[in-house]
């Protein structure tokens, strides 16, 4: 073998694997929101795991993205242990199809319908189609569409400039003695497990193997224990990206990596067995690219139906082997998911909400503390407010991470809604905090207001009850039409409080009230009147999310001088609802 045939075995190597990053990165924007809405679907069920597991794989064209991914959920505490199982298997079929695609090389014969098949036929044609797409498609998708079509010309062509590189291997009496050598099963696996686990692509290995096969050196008994070593040596991603992780993340991996191996001692001992009985000869016939891509799936496959009855097993193993107790964290989504950011912005929507429902959770805790106060829900409104922080500093940062990605039109709408978003739910969450306060205060210092003055406090209360309630609605489910309800409340709300201090200084007049209950009534009227101007920035958000071409400004100076009619009649009704008579 020449040195020009080494360079250009390498570089036919480097067009493959590029070629398999491009078309797999492209390929999950694509199916990135789909996968979520498979992933979420996803029961205890093994069977709808696998085909779930499968269907992933085939759509991102990558086992160990799957596996990662998996890895990434759980350590997340999105997903349970048990449903990767059947995940996981699922994936190891769907990788099949990516041999099938590359056996294309080993196709031969003269008639115009077997050419078009060889990847020198089509591949430059996707690839020219890919360039087209990518040059003058405006959408987003279709120049993922087009990124995926020139991957996978770049990939195949990648395949034929290795197939070219090692057809001189045929002839060649120094490649025949290093091909005794996987005549033993033990060293074709470990060659097999090596090769994948260095690349890190089970995909490539294969293709690597399928391009060295049409050099007619290979036969099936050297080219069956080398799959074998590939599916454990394609275990190695998922064992890197473990590192780090919680408890169950890392049984993850350590599911992935015992089904391959116990699936490959199975396999070995009774194929060998049987061989022994029947004598297969097939053994020593030269094996194709076509047979590789089979020979790869019936492992798969027959592996599979070996152990899918066993997955409750395999999670035992897992949790015998790895015990460490790690504390699960508010918030988190493991950095292994950033790989998928259409499934990153999912996440971060869900977390989003889940901060959406506690600071509603701790508005109405604090409202409730003025009439009926403990040290219990005092504490619960303290941690909740913890938990919020922790909610808004992990979101910015996760968002911050994936700014410069190549997202959807909705994507980017969800991201931009998130970020409007979190800072007003934070900051909520504060005044809930204030509003604390000042029931101790009221409490500790034994201050009680007129009977005037509470009925007042509470006809406020409910009115900054009912917009937060809107509005966690409104942003939970992206509801332009209800969003519209928060600003002729929030106008109800500033003339509540407006009155209410103009009340109080009429009773402090007539020595009907004091001046340090004074005090303490407008630190909770300025608290209430700040919660509801937080909750009509998320509201104009929200519209915003749901209009083209939208003006927050131009919005809010419309409805604030009563042209709009839709306004101006929730107006009426929240002030008739809560009527406070100026004395």
């Amino acid at each position: 073998m020449t040195v020009f045939s080494v360079f250009s075995l390498l570089g036919g190597l480097a067009f493959f694997i590029f070629g398999m990053n491009q078309m797999s990165a492209s390929l999950e924007r694509i199916a990135g929101p789909r996968m979520e809405n498979i992933i979420d679907k996803m029961t205890k069920n093994r069977f709808a795991g696998l085909a779930m597991g499968c269907i992933i794989t085939i759509a991102v064209q990558s086992s160990s993205a799957v596996t990662v991914m998996l890895v990434g959920l759980v350590n997340s505490g999105l997903m349970d242990i048990t449903n990767t199982v059947g995940v996981i298997m699922g994936s190891n079929i769907g990788t099949t199809i990516t041999a099938w695609f590359m056996s294309l090389i080993g196709i031969s014969g003269e008639n115009v319908f077997v050419r078009m098949l060889k990847p020198e036929s089509f591949s430059p044609v996707l690839a020219f189609i890919g360039i087209i797409l990518i040059m003058i498609a405006k959408a987003q998708k279709k120049k993922d569409v087009g990124n995926a079509f020139l991957g996978f010309a770049i990939l195949m062509y990648g395949m034929i400039l290795m197939s070219g590189s090692v057809s001189p291997l045929a002839e060649s009496p120094s490649f025949s003695k290093v091909l005794t050598a996987f005549q033993n099963p033990l060293i074709g696996i470990l060659i097999g497990l090596a090769v994948t686990a260095i690349i890190q692509s089970s995909a490539a290995s294969v293709g690597m193997l399928q391009a060295l096969s049409m050099s007619g050196g290979i036969t099936y008994g050297m080219a069956i224990p080398i799959i074998m070593g590939q599916n454990i040596g394609t275990c190695a991603t998922a064992l890197l990206s473990s590192i780090g992780v919680n408890r169950n993340a890392k049984r993850v991996a350590v599911i992935h990596l015992s089904f391959n191996l116990i699936g490959t001692a199975v396999f070995l001992i009774g194929f060998y067995v049987l061989h022994i009985i029947i004598d297969f000869a097939f053994l020593d016939t030269n094996i194709k690219p076509a047979g590789i891509a089979l020979c790869h799936t019936i492992f798969n496959v027959m592996t599979t139906a070996l152990l899918l009855p066993f997955t409750g097993q395999l999670v035992k193993i897992a949790k015998r082997l790895v015990k460490v107790e790690e504390p699960v964290q508010v918030a988190y989504l493991d950095e292994r998911l950033f790989e998928v950011p259409p499934v990153v912005v999912s996440k971060c929507s869900l977390f989003a909400k889940e901060m959406a429902e506690k600071t509603g959770e701790a508005v109405k805790k604090a409202i409730d503390s003025f009439a009926l106060f403990s040290d219990e829900k005092a504490d619960s409104i303290v941690n909740l407010e913890k938990e919020i922080d922790v909610y808004e500093d992990h979101l910015g940062a996760y968002l911050t991470k994936i700014a410069g990605t190549d997202l959807s039109d909705e994507d980017n709408r969800t991201v931009a809604l998130i970020l409007h978003s979190i800072g007003n739910f934070e900051r909520i969450s504060d005044h809930a905090l204030n509003l604390l306060e000042s029931v101790r205060e009221l409490k500790d210092k034994k201050l009680l207001l007129s009977d005037q003055g509470q009925e007042e406090l509470d006809s406020v209360g409910r009115a900054v009850s009912e917009i937060v309630d809107i509005t966690i609605n409104a942003y939970k489910n992206v509801d332009a039409a209800l969003a519209e309800k928060i600003e002729p409340l929030e106008q109800v709300i500033d003339i509540l409080t407006e009155t209410i201090k103009i009340n109080h200084i009429e009773r402090l007049k007539r020595g009907e009230c004091t001046v340090e209950r004074g005090f303490v009534l407008s630190d909770v009227l300025n608290n209430y009147e700040r919660i509801s101007d937080h909750c009509s920035n998320i509201g104009v958000a929200v519209i915003g999310a749901e209009t083209e071409n939208y003006d927050s400004h131009e919005y809010l100076s419309k409805i604030k001088t009563m042209d709009n009619p839709r306004f101006k009649e929730l107006f009426s009704q929240y002030r008739e609802k809560y009527s406070v008579s100026q004395i």
